[in-house]
């Protein structure tokens, strides 16, 4: 799942720094925006079938890759 949540983040993000990064704010790095979070919470419920609501989760809950995979592990 790991695996494929890092492939998933270096799409959307579209750089490979999220798989060295883990921990980088990727709001304030520009490498996330609204628009690229929805579209990542879309993937989620497609590739894991994990239903995150926008309004369920603060940004600071999602705001750097290892924040996202624990998100999706607890949900799954």
């Amino acid at each position: 799942m790991e695996e494929q949540m890092l492939d998933l983040l270096e799409e959307i993000c579209d750089d490979a720094v999220v798989r060295e990064e883990r921990d980088i704010d990727l709001f304030e790095e520009g490498l996330l925006d609204s628009m690229a979070a929805i579209e990542l919470l879309v993937a989620i419920e497609e590739n894991f079938g994990v239903e995150i609501a926008p309004t369920a989760v603060e940004r600071e809950e999602m705001n750097t890759v290892n924040k996202i995979i624990e998100q999706v592990r607890v949900r799954m």
